[in-house]
Protein backbone atom coordinates (compact mmCIF):
# COMPACT_ATOMS: atom_id res chain seq x y z
CA UNK A 1 0.00 0.00 0.00
CA UNK A 2 2.30 2.65 -1.19
CA UNK A 3 1.90 6.30 -1.31
CA UNK A 4 1.86 9.93 1.01
CA UNK A 5 -0.35 9.83 3.86
CA UNK A 6 -1.48 11.99 6.60
CA UNK A 7 -1.97 10.23 10.18
CA UNK A 8 -5.68 10.78 11.57
CA UNK A 9 -4.86 10.36 15.70
CA UNK A 10 -6.92 7.22 16.26
CA UNK A 11 -4.40 5.90 14.06
CA UNK A 12 -1.54 7.17 15.81
CA UNK A 13 -3.36 5.71 19.29
CA UNK A 14 -3.90 2.53 17.13
CA UNK A 15 0.12 2.90 16.10
CA UNK A 16 0.94 3.19 20.00
CA UNK A 17 -1.02 0.07 21.12
CA UNK A 18 1.05 -1.35 18.13
CA UNK A 19 -1.62 -2.84 15.89
CA UNK A 20 -0.12 -5.01 13.17
CA UNK A 21 -2.33 -4.07 10.58
CA UNK A 22 -1.15 -0.62 11.13
CA UNK A 23 2.47 -1.52 11.33
CA UNK A 24 2.12 -3.75 8.15
CA UNK A 25 0.55 -0.60 6.58
CA UNK A 26 2.67 1.87 8.12
CA UNK A 27 6.17 -0.35 6.50
CA UNK A 28 4.74 -0.11 2.99
CA UNK A 29 3.97 3.38 3.12
CA UNK A 30 6.58 5.92 1.01
CA UNK A 31 5.62 8.94 3.31
CA UNK A 32 4.03 9.68 6.23
CA UNK A 33 2.94 13.02 8.07
CA UNK A 34 1.35 13.29 11.09
CA UNK A 35 -1.13 16.60 11.47
CA UNK A 36 -0.02 19.21 14.45
CA UNK A 37 -3.66 18.91 15.47
CA UNK A 38 -3.27 15.28 16.15
CA UNK A 39 -0.65 16.18 18.49
CA UNK A 40 -2.88 18.66 20.04
CA UNK A 41 -5.73 15.97 20.61
CA UNK A 42 -2.74 13.34 21.54
CA UNK A 43 -1.30 16.16 24.80
CA UNK A 44 -4.55 16.42 25.71
CA UNK A 45 -5.07 12.57 26.19
CA UNK A 46 -1.73 12.28 28.08
CA UNK A 47 -2.50 15.40 30.17
CA UNK A 48 -6.00 13.57 31.44
CA UNK A 49 -4.61 10.28 31.88
CA UNK A 50 -3.58 8.37 35.09
CA UNK A 51 0.41 8.11 33.17
CA UNK A 52 0.73 11.83 31.79
CA UNK A 53 4.59 12.12 32.17
CA UNK A 54 4.93 8.54 30.50
CA UNK A 55 2.38 9.39 28.03
CA UNK A 56 4.06 13.03 27.15
CA UNK A 57 6.92 11.33 26.09
CA UNK A 58 5.70 9.15 24.02
CA UNK A 59 4.49 11.74 22.09
CA UNK A 60 7.76 13.28 22.16
CA UNK A 61 9.80 10.43 20.99
CA UNK A 62 6.87 10.23 17.96
CA UNK A 63 7.32 13.97 17.13
CA UNK A 64 11.19 13.19 16.51
CA UNK A 65 10.65 10.38 14.78
CA UNK A 66 8.17 12.45 12.09
CA UNK A 67 7.34 14.78 10.12
CA UNK A 68 4.97 17.47 11.49
CA UNK A 69 2.90 19.25 9.17
CA UNK A 70 1.68 22.59 10.28
CA UNK A 71 -1.28 24.67 9.64
CA UNK A 72 -0.77 27.77 7.25
CA UNK A 73 -2.71 30.38 5.61
CA UNK A 74 -3.44 27.84 2.55
CA UNK A 75 -4.93 25.24 5.35
CA UNK A 76 -7.18 27.89 6.59
CA UNK A 77 -8.31 28.33 2.70
CA UNK A 78 -8.98 24.66 2.51
CA UNK A 79 -10.27 24.81 5.96
CA UNK A 80 -12.96 27.22 4.66
CA UNK A 81 -13.89 25.07 1.78
CA UNK A 82 -14.32 22.46 3.59
CA UNK A 83 -16.30 23.53 6.06
CA UNK A 84 -19.05 25.61 3.98
CA UNK A 85 -19.34 22.38 1.70
CA UNK A 86 -19.92 20.36 5.25
CA UNK A 87 -22.84 23.26 6.08
CA UNK A 88 -24.45 23.18 2.72
CA UNK A 89 -24.29 19.59 2.82
CA UNK A 90 -25.94 19.66 6.32
CA UNK A 91 -23.12 17.29 7.72
CA UNK A 92 -20.62 18.80 10.16
CA UNK A 93 -17.51 17.33 11.37
CA UNK A 94 -15.91 17.89 14.56
CA UNK A 95 -13.87 21.15 14.39
CA UNK A 96 -10.11 19.19 14.79
CA UNK A 97 -11.38 17.19 11.67
CA UNK A 98 -12.51 19.90 10.02
CA UNK A 99 -9.18 21.20 10.14
CA UNK A 100 -7.16 17.59 9.32
CA UNK A 101 -8.95 17.34 6.80
CA UNK A 102 -7.89 20.35 5.43
CA UNK A 103 -4.05 19.54 5.48
CA UNK A 104 -4.79 15.97 3.56
CA UNK A 105 -6.27 18.29 1.35
CA UNK A 106 -3.36 20.96 1.07
CA UNK A 107 -0.79 18.89 0.34
CA UNK A 108 -2.32 15.92 -1.56
CA UNK A 109 -2.67 13.38 1.31
CA UNK A 110 -4.39 10.49 1.85
CA UNK A 111 -5.82 10.15 5.26
CA UNK A 112 -5.58 7.29 7.17
CA UNK A 113 -8.47 7.44 9.86
CA UNK A 114 -11.08 5.01 11.54
CA UNK A 115 -13.66 7.83 11.58
CA UNK A 116 -16.54 7.33 8.71
CA UNK A 117 -17.46 11.06 9.16
CA UNK A 118 -13.97 12.45 6.57
CA UNK A 119 -16.00 10.28 3.68
CA UNK A 120 -18.49 13.35 3.83
CA UNK A 121 -15.29 15.78 2.92
CA UNK A 122 -15.07 16.02 -1.26
CA UNK A 123 -12.22 14.93 -3.03
CA UNK A 124 -10.63 13.62 0.19
CA UNK A 125 -8.58 10.20 -0.13
CA UNK A 126 -9.35 8.11 2.73
CA UNK A 127 -8.15 4.76 4.08
CA UNK A 128 -8.74 2.54 7.02
CA UNK A 129 -6.12 0.54 8.81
Amino acid sequence: MNGRYLLDTNIIIALFAKEAPVLNNLAQAEEVFIPSIALGELHYGAKKSGRSQKNLERIEEFVIKNIVIECNSDTAREYGEVKNKLRIKGRPLPENDVWIAALALQYNLILVTRDAHFQEVENLKVVSW
